[in-house]
């Protein structure tokens, strides 16, 4: 169903080729969108792909759905000395139009893994209630017309398959948008296009002086419904860089969409610097119910830790004061959450920096079964190895045994893995 090529490039035979990224490499990591060309479908997976993301991750989406007639093709193409990645989709025979109905149906009984079809048909919907809106009609019974062919298809599953392969918070640049008029099937209409406006609603967009569709409807749909924020260039210590390629030449700019992984480990806010956030809140008049279901809240949200401390407030009250700290990347919805999930009027801020032991988890073997460890390294003193509570309370209860002989089973499992 794929196809190897070029695309008006050629690429050095010693050029370097960095290795494919693994399944969940993003996680804990932001990947910026930098769409200062716009945004297209085959543009997408293009960045995806050039980053480092498998193109066998695509292929085995498209193949679980039961659409035929074409075939996917990966190349290169030059811009601006740039070599990024193309992708199209080339048909062999007619497609049939397709409206929302029939096309969700056809995700969500497809053998697709939950959380691609879970996104493949959120962002389905936000192109389909766009165009509702447009039409005057209910979202069932939209028809997608040009937009609604096999390559939009192939774009937005192909696309949700790739995050959720890379496992990354996404956030992207404000969408350029172009003036002028562009041609579709049923007459000329006004560019940016009704679809791509609706669908941005939220969503920044600046102004560009060419006469030239910038975003696609699939590429507004896609970045819409996945970004967590839109900013001209995140806090990030990039760690790699993908390109995909756009089908036209550009006077003013590469036609390029620029995928850029990466940690968020500084930020410079307000004159001062650090990795993290201390976000604190005061409250007299919150029960220790609604306080537990904060801290729930919050860490769901992207808070590292959270926890309480009692205190004496104004005109003697006893209160509590709420403290979370949180990675730099997360404050804005950390702070939201702790706005909403309690009583307080306000929140207070302090930049803050950690020094961390690098850890990683494995997985040793029990006679009770299974159990995560975390293991703690670094150059400060013999490694700690703590057992992950949940598994070993679960393994507990199964075997109808005290928790303490789980995690001594899990310990014994850990040091002589660690000594093998």
């Amino acid at each position: 169903m794929s196809e190897l090529g070029h695309e008006g490039a050629h690429v050095h035979e010693d050029a370097p080729v960095l290795p494919l990224l693994k399944e969940g490499e993003g996680r804990d990591k932001v990947l910026f969108l930098d769409a200062f060309s716009g945004v297209a479908g085959d543009m997408t997976i293009a960045a995806l792909l050039d980053l480092g993301v498998p193109l066998l991750v695509v292929e085995r989406a498209i193949a679980a759905l039961p659409i035929e007639g074409f075939h996917l093709h990966r190349g290169h193409a030059h811009r601006s000395a740039i070599v990024a990645t193309s992708f199209d989709v080339h048909l062999e025979s007619e497609q049939p139009y397709r409206d929302f109905a029939q096309i969700d149906a056809m995700l969500s009984s497809s053998p697709l893994e939950d959380k691609t079809k879970e996104l493949a048909r959120r962002i389905f919907r936000t192109l389909a209630e766009s165009e509702a809106r447009v039409h005057r009609m209910p979202v069932e019974k939209v028809h997608f017309h040009e937009v609604g062919a096999v390559d939009a298809i192939v774009d937005i599953v192909g696309a949700a398959a790739a995050f959720t392969y890379l496992g990354a918070r996404v956030v992207c640049s404000p969408l350029p948008m172009g003036r002028g008029f562009i041609r579709a099937e049923h007459g000329m209409l006004p560019n940016p296009p009704p679809a791509v406006v609706n669908c941005l609603k939220g969503v920044p967009t600046v102004s560009v002086d060419l006469d030239v569709e910038l975003v696609t409807p699939t590429g507004a749909a896609i970045v819409a419904t996945i970004a967590e924020s839109f900013v001209r260039w995140p806090t990030i210590a990039p760690d790699r860089v993908g390109y995909g390629a756009g089908k036209r030449e550009l006077p003013d700019r590469p036609n390029l969409l620029r995928a850029v992984l990466g940690s968020t480990h500084v930020s410079d806010v307000a004159g001062g610097s650090g990795s993290h956030v201390l976000l604190e809140a005061n409250v007299d008049d919150m029960t220790g119910e609604l306080a537990a279901h904060a801290i729930e809240q919050l860490l769901e949200k992207g808070a590292l830790d959270a926890w309480t401390s009692p205190v004496t407030m104004k005109k003697g009250r006893p209160g509590l004061v709420l403290s979370v700290i949180c990675d730099a990347s997360a404050e804005s919805e950390v702070t939201k959450a702790l706005l909403a999930e309690t009583t307080t009027l306000g929140v207070r801020r302090l930049l803050a920096t950690r020094t961390e032991r690098p850890r990683k988890i494995v997985t040793v073997a029990t006679t009770f079964g299974d159990v995560r460890v975390k293991i703690s390294g670094g150059p400060f003193g013999p490694p700690q190895i703590k057992p992950e509570y949940d598994d070993c309370a679960a393994l507990a209860r199964k075997a109808n045994v005290p928790l303490r002989e789980v995690i001594r089973a899990a310990l014994v499992a850990a040091a002589e893995a660690a000594a093998t």
